[in-house]
């Protein structure tokens, strides 16, 4: 058990790294722009497996040895269990006064009728029974417990831990989980190719996916309007348009934050939000090259957004654009400034390359950054920086006759995580049986309560009641006196009112 708590610290540590430190599986584009940032750590972290963490082979180390060690601690355990629940109540111990909680009173009764009568009361209080009437002084007594299910909730929860695991594991192996951003207007087929990102299982068979596809019809956002947090956003609500495979009929859906739509055994979550540009870019020959809205990725809570345009099919040379989304613009003491998230005043500043893209290079180059090192700015006649700064329905010429770059208006997208877990339910199944074990080892309190009858020279029978708890919060004072309660009631019916001297005394060793 030791072991198995050490190896549950390991793995709640071991999980820290993958909630504080990009994930590629998660978001790669997050990651990349992170492992920029970092050019020293990147290295060590790639070495250390800290950008897919739960992928690593450490953390699968770790999670096969909990496996292991949980599993070995739950068969010995259910085999001490079992051969307890075979076993009778132990026999009463020789000294009863010397228990936490001992009663005694005297009684004209019998001993075998004190027995019998307390037999009675506590298999009537749910106690498992065992009965000695042995001859000899001190033989004569009851012995009573209750509370197995303890254990039984114990080992359920062990053995729901090892159900949730196996539930993880199973969507890990089988499963998959993608992100795509998807500008309003624009569809998505459920496809490996139609994924910005997408982290299968190690089992994964893309066969599996469900044949879905969407269009995202409107993207719908409540701005905050006055007070401390005017321009901020409150609420979301994605419209979609959507089938569930190729012939069927068309269906709608308002996606909306922890309100994903399930197709089949795939869910689709609303995680994000920006805007997309619609830029329109003509070459040096007049010809269309490049048109539409174009996501630019948020950098602060305005949403001041980063882009890159790449136009490899402009002639005389391939062009690349390179800049900032501003929802709100203003200018401030001659600095861009964005004054909210609110498209109030949308304004595109971005620098112009031309040369070489270096998309034919096979590097896997996100379309979100712009490799710059085959690429050569544009300036102005007079060599000083050219920017193309416009507003919707602007156009700019680019220098040295490139082309032109018109920026239409400013469209929505959205960012959505398409999952697909196999062992959601197995998982589900395990953490409900946790709870219900959680709740049958915290509530129910294992004890047990012994009473010995025994005759004095006098002719009164001596009646011993103990009682011990077996865990550390029960109140077993009260069972206790519950049970002689039920003994002395018996007895004055039989009997008449207790007399004088004979009232119940409590001895606590």
């Amino acid at each position: 058990m030791r072991t198995a708590l050490v190896l549950l610290l390991l793995l709640a540590l071991a999980a820290i790294p993958g909630s504080v430190i990009p994930q590629e599986g998660v978001d790669s584009l997050k990651t990349s722009r992170w492992q920029a940032q970092h050019p020293d750590l990147t290295p060590i972290y790639d070495r250390l497996g800290l950008f897919s963490v739960y992928d690593s082979a450490w953390f699968a180390a770790i999670y096969m040895l909990l496996m292991i060690s949980l599993v070995g601690c739950i068969i010995p355990r259910l085999l001490v269990y079992w051969r307890a629940l075979r076993a009778q109540p132990p026999a009463a111990p020789r000294h009863l006064s010397r228990l936490p909680v001992h009663v005694y009173y005297k009684t004209d009764e019998a001993p075998g009728e004190v027995l019998a009568r307390a037999a009675a009361v506590l298999k009537e209080r749910g106690y498992r029974l065992r009965v000695s009437t042995g001859s000899t002084a001190g033989e004569s007594w009851v012995a009573a417990e209750r509370g197995y299910l303890r254990e039984a909730g114990n080992l359920l929860f062990h053995l729901a831990v090892v159900v949730v695991l196996m539930g993880f594991a199973t969507g890990g192996l089988f499963g998959y989980k993608g992100g795509v951003i998807v500008p309003v207007g624009t569809g998505f087929t459920n496809n490996p190719t139609q994924y910005d990102d997408l982290d299968p299982g190690s089992l994964f068979d893309a066969d599996a996916m469900e044949p879905f596809r969407f269009t995202l019809d409107r993207f719908d956002i409540d701005w905050i309007d006055s007070g401390p947090r005017q321009g901020m956003a409150r609420g979301f609500n994605a419209h979609l348009t959507y089938y569930e495979d190729l012939d069927a009929p068309a269906k709608t859906y308002d996606l909306r934050v922890n309100h994903p739509l399930s197709i089949g055994g795939t869910q689709v979550f609303l995680i994000g939000h920006g805007y997309a540009p619609v830029i329109t870019v003509r070459d040096g020959n007049g010809d269309l090259v490049y048109g539409g809205p174009t996501p630019f990725l948020p950098e602060d809570a305005g949403f001041r957004s980063f882009g890159v345009v790449k136009v490899p099919d402009a002639r005389p040379q391939p062009i690349g654009l390179e800049g900032l989304f501003f929802p709100t613009y203003l200018e401030v003491n001659g600095d861009p400034v964005n004054v909210m998230g609110e498209a109030k005043n949308p304004t595109i500043s971005m620098l112009a390359y031309t040369g070489d893209l270096g998309m034919d290079d096979g590097d896997g180059q996100s379309i979100y950054e712009l490799d710059k090192s085959k690429l050569t700015q544009l300036k102005k006649a007079d060599g000083s920086m050219f920017r193309v700064d416009l507003q919707p329905g602007m156009t700019v010429d680019l220098p040295n006759g490139a082309g032109t770059v018109t920026f239409e208006g400013v469209t929505e997208w959205t960012r959505l995580q398409i999952s697909r877990t196999p062992g959601m339910h197995v998982t589900l199944g395990g953490v409900v049986l946790a709870l219900i074990g959680l709740l049958l080892s915290l509530f129910i309190r294992p004890r047990r309560v012994w009473v010995r009858a025994d005759v004095s020279e006098g002719g009164v029978t001596h009646v011993d009641v103990g009682g011990l708890d077996r865990s550390t919060a029960g109140d077993v004072e009260a069972e206790v006196s519950q049970v002689v309660a039920g003994l002395r009631q018996f007895d004055e019916q039989a009997h008449g009112p207790a007399q004088p001297g004979l009232a119940p005394e409590k001895e606590n060793s």
